[in-house]
């Protein structure tokens, strides 16, 4: 059972996720949030697998409260929600730890998909704005290869362009001939070597070192 938790400082919004998610049997909504303070209190308290998180919230903002679930112990997967495809904190809360992100008015069958690939260890954007989101994000510090890069094995940069054209880790495991639980562990390897704390994070940095294009996505 996947343990859920929602903040968002609109009740309405709160109400329609958790009546969403509730009708799962295999998601257990254990509380709501009005503010990001209030949110890490809760995490504190219950433990949750997963966070779904607005970004713009009253005396404690989303992506504040991001970085302080990012800190504990276990480490809930956080899921970013705006109403805004184009909010600056997006990308502050996707650097901060975020998984991925998804619009508010997301195709509801959407948020539950998006539980449920948190829970995996996966990343999910919003369709509406992939494209648009890691390219922006990708090209507003664009680097050279860094000696992190030469760490990774001929395997694991293999998995890390499939990774970065977003694939999962099933149809990686169909396009390099692999089984999925060995591409679960080249990712967790990339992730270490490189530094970074999320697949979202992979994608960013494959694509900001030139790694894939986007004529191969």
């Amino acid at each position: 059972m996947t343990r859920v938790l929602i903040a968002d400082d609109q009740a309405p919004t709160r109400d329609g996720l958790r009546m969403l998610l509730t009708g799962e049997p295999d998601i257990e909504v254990i509380g709501a949030a009005v503010d990001g303070a209030d949110l890490v209190a809760l995490a504190e308290r219950r433990k949750p697998d997963v966070v779904l998180t607005d970004i713009r919230m009253p005396r404690m903002d989303g992506l504040a409260a991001i970085r302080r679930l990012m800190s504990l112990t276990p480490c809930p997967a956080v899921i970013a929600l705006t109403t805004f495809d184009l909010d600056e904190y997006l990308f502050g809360a996707l650097q901060a730890g975020a998984v991925g992100f998804l619009l508010k008015d997301s195709d509801p069958a959407l948020f539950v998909e998006a539980v449920r690939a948190a829970e995996r260890g996966q990343g999910l954007i919003d369709p509406q704005v992939t494209r648009r989101l890691v390219h922006r994000f990708a090209a507003t510090s664009p680097r050279p290869a860094t000696a992190e890069l030469d760490e990774l094995t001929a395997r694991e940069r293999e998995v890390l362009v499939e990774l970065a054209r977003g694939l999962s880790n099933a149809e990686i495991a169909g396009v390099l001939h692999i089984a999925p639980g060995t591409v679960k562990i080249h990712v967790a390897r990339i992730l270490a070597k490189l530094g970074l704390a999320t697949r979202v994070q992979a994608v960013i940095y494959a694509h900001r070192h030139g790694l894939v294009t986007w004529d191969d996505v």
